[in-house]
């Protein structure tokens, strides 16, 4: 899937934790951080091209993918998006890179959004796939979007029980997510679910718990810390979503988003689900070249 990329994992600044990830091209870097229940796997039909113009890195976050799994902290600490973001600056440094352009889509667009809120010198521009803010998530939600989006509060359950009720239905649990429950699914070729679903793991279900506890909890302390101060994202933005996912249907993108950034470029819906990359990947790579190439 990733021809002509190197695959490393790289050491963080937290022991417990390597990244794994696969980079190649050449030009501005370009960091790629996929969603859940995903791997940068996500990516493979667009970091290839954008190859061609930029040095590309698709990670897999923390608790995701081939990536550390560490047992969670007893507040969630180590699965926060403050602490997700830290990661992929760690890698982007090691790679020799200082500053960088970053794009995200589900938890990795919530981890680039903290990343441009907390390394405002490191992040050149900021593209986000398919998410509200946790902030306007949490203040700003209704039934109908509750029960499409119920394992925000299902994988936020206290230690082990959702793990426990996963536990030994794995494959079951990842096929249905993403094929057939909630809005925009679908899109996803054999070989991609096959990666997903090797992925899912019991330590992988705990990694995705606990980012969800993080969510509910210190994430959402943090964004609220940030809107109640009216700090917002500074760096050029491009915001996008599918017109048939969630984000469309149950929210206002256009108004949310000036409310946390301060410059955004572009924003705008996508002809496709919750998963641009995979179901639209000719429009997220054209999106993604104009961008970062203006």
């Amino acid at each position: 899937m990733y021809e002509n990329f190197k695959q490393v994992q790289i050491q963080t600044s937290d022991p417990e934790v390597k990244i794994n990830l696969r980079y190649g091209g050449k030009g501005p870097p370009l960091l790629l951080i996929h969603g859940n229940p995903l791997t940068h796997v996500h990516w493979h039909q667009v970091a290839p091209r954008l190859a061609k113009d930029f040095t590309v890195v698709a990670t897999d976050l923390r608790g995701y993918g081939d990536s550390g799994k560490p047992r969670g902290r007893d507040d969630h600490s180590n699965y926060s998006f403050r602490r997700m973001a830290q990661d992929q600056v760690d890698v982007m440094a090691h790679l020799g890179f200082g500053s960088f352009f970053v794009a995200g889509h589900d938890r990795g667009a919530r981890t680039a959004f903290r990343m441009a809120l907390d390394h405002p010198d490191k992040v050149l521009k900021f593209a986000s796939f398919d998410i509200l803010p946790t902030h306007h998530i949490f203040t700003h939600m209704s039934r109908e979007w509750a029960l499409n989006s119920y394992h925000w509060f299902f994988m936020a359950q206290p230690y082990d029980i959702p793990e426990k009720l996963i536990e030994g239905k794995e494959d079951y649990y990842i096929l249905k997510k993403l094929t057939k429950m909630g809005i925009g699914k679908g899109g996803f070729s054999e070989e991609t679910l096959r990666e997903y679903a090797r992925c899912c793991t019991p330590e992988n279900i705990h990694g995705v718990c606990e980012d969800y506890r993080a969510g509910a909890t210190l994430d959402f302390e943090m964004d609220k810390a940030d809107f109640d101060a009216g700090r917002k994202i500074q760096c050029p933005a491009a915001i996008y979503w599918g017109e048939l996912s969630h984000t469309e249907k149950f929210f206002d993108p256009r108004k949310a988003w000036p409310q946390y950034c301060a410059d955004i470029r572009r924003i705008r819906s996508l002809p496709c689900g919750h998963y641009p990359a995979e179901q639209v990947p000719d429009e997220v790579y054209s999106e993604l070249y104009g961008f970062f190439k203006s």
